[in-house]
């Protein structure tokens, strides 16, 4: 194959109405910088550690993570993939993008092998930056209700969906990077910039440049006001699209038992969407910034309301997402005549995020560096809660219930 790729414009009239064959493959990366207490999971072992650098200290960390789906088998070969990256990645020539065996589903239990409790307490939802929490919040859902199949009207968002460009479910053949079979991991240094080259026995190989290099690190401080809300600022990202913070806390009762869990997001609307989560692209965070789903790129405070620290006492646990660029190829480039059908062979692309986790106001709990001198006081003790969360509002709920990861 000729080495190139065709950058893909933006889905006008005409593109639209162009005849396409293809893709045979589709390539997605996604590369993230992780700093404050996300970054202290850097050096965990299996996929997310491998995925991550730094060696688990404080600093601000670099993720990747790569998938390759194809429409086509291995020829009766083992799948074998590899991805060849430029010596600044300082991941060596390449890495190896394995094909996961497939998994085999545990029997349902059995009546009797488990004694069912019904989950108790509740959750309380807030949204939107502001020193109080307008009329009309919370919504309160309660776990027993919901456990009952009582769900409360309007709950579920679908405006921002999940995006799982590449899977192993609409793949004939996946593979996937990181993964048991390599155990680098990147540097706080590592650069992606330069030529890369995707090779596998079930796919077409690729070649593109990337000019877009990891994102700057999200710094925020945080500091309690008299009313009880607190006043989160940021620096902002030169290449960022927009902003989304989102927060968990909750209030214990005797016993250690949790009596209510805390919600709340940056947004101005009631809009808990999963893909809030994950990695967006301009073209979706565009919208979002217009309907104040998402801060715009020129933000550099947010307050969170002294109603939800005032439901949150006993800990609270914030999350900040600066969305960034993305670069996209194609291979053979779009014939420029509208009326010849374009044949994709493969198509790839690669999105940018950076986010920071800290717990709001508590001293040396904010998304800086170590040696970062400007942190405030607080009395809000909590714990980190997983990182790449897809799942959203439900999967959060889904969670208290003993049903999800709670991400």
């Amino acid at each position: 194959m000729v080495a190139g790729a065709g950058i893909l414009a933006a889905v006008d009239g005409i593109e639209a109405a162009q005849s396409t064959t293809g893709p045979i493959a589709r390539y997605d990366m996604r590369a993230g910088t992780t700093s404050g207490l996300g970054a202290m999971g850097g050096g965990m072992k299996g996929g997310f550690g491998m995925a991550m650098g730094g060696g688990g200290g404080r600093g601000p960390l670099h993720e990747l993570w790569l998938e390759l789906g194809s429409t086509t088998a291995s020829q009766g070969q083992a799948p074998k993939g590899d991805h060849f990256m430029p010596a600044g990645v300082r991941l060596g020539p390449s890495v190896p993008l394995r094909t996961p065996e497939p998994v085999k589903s545990s029997p349902p239990s059995l009546p009797g092998e488990r004694e069912f409790q019904r989950p108790r307490g509740r959750m309380l939802i807030f949204w939107g930056c502001g020193e109080h929490a307008p009329a009309g919040q919370p919504v309160v859902i309660d776990f027993a209700k919901v456990a009952a199949g009582q769900m409360p009207a309007d709950l579920w968002s679908t405006q921002v969906p999940l995006d799982r460009w590449v899977s192993p479910t609409t793949s004939r053949t996946y593979g996937v990077w990181p993964n048991t079979d390599d155990r680098k991991t990147l540097s706080p240094d590592s650069a992606l910039p330069g030529a890369h080259r995707v090779v596998a026995n079930y796919a077409p190989d690729m070649n593109f440049n990337l000019t877009h290099d990891f994102m700057a690190p999200l710094r925020v401080t945080s500091q309690g006001q008299p009313s009880g809300a607190i006043i989160m600022q940021w620096s902002p990202l030169a290449d960022a699209t927009g902003y989304y913070a989102s927060l968990m806390g909750g209030k214990g009762s005797g016993g250690g038992q949790v009596e209510d869990l805390v919600w709340w997001t940056s947004s101005a609307s009631r809009e808990f969407g999963g893909g809030l989560s994950d990695w967006l692209s301009p073209a979706t965070v565009a919208p979002l910034v217009a309907g104040r789903t998402v801060l715009p790129p020129q933000a550099s405070t947010c307050t969170i309301p002294a109603e939800v620290h005032a439901a949150a006492p006993n800990f609270m646990m914030t999350t900040m997402i600066a969305y960034g660029p993305e670069e996209s190829f194609a291979y053979p480039p779009r014939p420029t005549d509208p009326r010849a059908v374009w044949h994709i062979q493969w198509e790839a692309r690669i999105r940018h995020r950076s986010m920071t986790s800290f717990m709001p106001g508590m001293p040396g709990m904010n998304g800086m560096d170590d040696g970062d001198s400007r942190q405030r006081k607080s009395d809000q003790p909590c714990q980190p809660r997983k990182k790449r969360g897809f799942g959203g509002l439900g999967g959060l709920i889904g969670g208290a219930l003993g049903s999800g990861d709670g991400c």
